[in-house]
């Protein structure tokens, strides 16, 4: 993204912040955390190239947390529960990251979440 993030519309950045900020619902209903942004960016989209952007990380990292946690809830039954703690680092990171990206894209700047699969592009 070369755009000054000075410059971004403020319903630009208000909405770049809503495709991350979204997935918090993923706490209130199974796969929240990704039909939140996927919503957001679907709609709005088309209205900046931002807001695309930034749908597309949120979406990417939201499925890549999903997987991760799969697969960990997946090692915790294996390992009679040894896998828990990585199932819980999951999450805090997740959480972590959703804010700081929340954070970023509600000043303009665009954010890149690390461990993220390029699934959108």
């Amino acid at each position: 993204m070369t755009e000054n993030p000075s410059i971004l519309p403020r319903e630009a950045r208000t909405l770049g912040l809503l495709c991350h900020v979204t997935a918090f619902a993923g706490h209130i209903f199974p796969f929240g955390n990704i039909v939140g942004p996927l919503v957001v960016w679907l709609m709005k989209r088309e209205e900046h190239p931002f807001v695309d952007e930034q749908g597309k990380e949120s979406l990417n990292f939201q499925i890549s947390i999903t997987i991760y946690l799969g697969l960990s809830i997946v090692f915790a039954v294996v390992t009679c529960g040894f896998g828990a703690i990585l199932t819980a680092a999951i999450g805090i990171f997740s959480t972590i990251m959703i804010i700081l990206a929340s954070i970023q894209a509600g000043e303009g700047k665009p954010f890149h979440y690390p461990l993220s699969i390029p699934f959108l592009s």
